[in-house]
């Protein structure tokens, strides 16, 4: 049998399929394992480069193939579409496109997590569900309570003061059924807030132990969440090779639509890390309602809100964050605010 060199494998849940080439280009293997055989089939393979999508169980295979000696690369399900042959779509043409996309110079891969950094991010997931959730569970307290001509002001004050009716049994505007109802959803609300507590206190605790996480929060607006959220995502930071690369990464840089060179810069791709891309302004809308407080804060961010929407500004303003976030991370350090700028935080 001719040298393996490449191999596309297109995993699943129980059934994944392998596609094996030699450099030439030859096919030498194209069959389906069932998941326990996966290891050994890729034991008695020599060293070669192992092409795999990139999505949740991915990282797990990528470390166990990975130590078995193989090179493993992981890459944008969306970047291997455009190699599946004639828009077949089966687990056999997934495969061959992953052994040819992996191949291509051009091609961007995906950097393997750790179980560390996937520990973490599990924490920013489950706080972000229940973050969610509990605001579901808000919006559909005022909303039950509005139909019966019960309503509150925006803001926790306002819905605390109608938690409060909910708990009155004496109340005669809320009948007794409805406080039936609206109590568990009140009882959920509060659950779902002691929860997040208990997360946001894990979370703190790995920050505080983590060298990286506790330099990234020394940039204004910036605490632990967004911090360990950053170093948990990005990892090695000078796989970038800037900036604004670590910036356009996130999703927080102009759509181009440029020709004829003219440039046409349109709104933010979105294309990025959406969680990420959601700490970063919500931290720089924060920085915006201080700095309209007192512009001496910021003259910078002043002056683009002088001349910009509050929310374009935001948008810069996360652009920027997430910059400096990047030279810390790639060049050490911590934030230093410019002599002529008052550090905001």
């Amino acid at each position: 049998m001719d040298k393996i060199s490449t191999v596309g494998l297109d995993i699943a849940k129980h059934v994944f399929q392998v596609h094996c080439e030699t450099a030439a280009g030859q096919v030498v293997v194209r069959r389906q394992l069932r998941r326990a055989a996966v290891l050994t089939f890729f034991g008695k393979l020599p060293a070669c480069v192992v092409g795999i999508e990139a999505c949740s169980s991915a990282y797990y295979w990528a470390r166990e193939i990975g130590a078995l000696g193989h090179e493993v690369r992981l890459m944008p399900p969306v970047r291997v579409k455009a190699y599946v042959a004639w828009g077949r779509k089966n687990d056999a043409a997934d495969a061959a496109a992953i052994c040819e996309a992996v191949r291509r110079p051009s091609m961007r891969f995906v950097p393997v997590k750790t179980v560390e950094q996937q520990a973490v991010l599990m924490l920013h997931q489950a706080r972000r569900l229940l973050v969610a959730q509990r605001t579901r569970l808000s919006n559909a307290v005022r909303g039950h309570l509005a139909e019966l001509g019960i309503t509150a002001a925006k803001g926790a004050a306002g819905f605390t003061a109608l938690l409060r009716l909910v708990a009155a049994p004496a109340d005669e505007r809320l009948p007794a059924i409805a406080r039936a109802a609206l109590g568990t959803l009140a009882h959920q609300w509060h659950s779902a807030g002691e929860q997040i507590d208990g997360l946001d206190a894990q979370i703190l605790a790995w920050h505080k132990s983590d060298a990286d996480s506790l330099r990234v929060a020394t940039i204004p607006q910036i605490g632990p969440i967004i911090a360990s959220a950053l170093v948990a995502r990005t990892g090695d930071a000078t796989r970038f090779r800037n900036g604004r690369q670590f910036a356009a990464w996130i999703g927080l840089v102009p759509r181009q639509n440029s020709s004829g060179g003219k440039e046409r810069l349109g709104r933010i791709t979105k294309t990025g890390d959406r969680y990420l891309r959601q700490l970063l302004v919500i931290g720089a809308t924060g920085m915006i309602r201080r700095v309209r407080a007192n512009p001496a804060l910021s003259p910078w961010l002043a002056g683009l809100l002088r001349r910009m929407p509050a929310k374009k500004a935001a948008i810069a303003l996360a652009n920027k964050l997430a910059r400096v976030a990047w030279a810390i991370l790639a060049h050490g350090g911590v934030y230093q605010a410019r002599q002529h700028e008052p550090a905001a935080g």
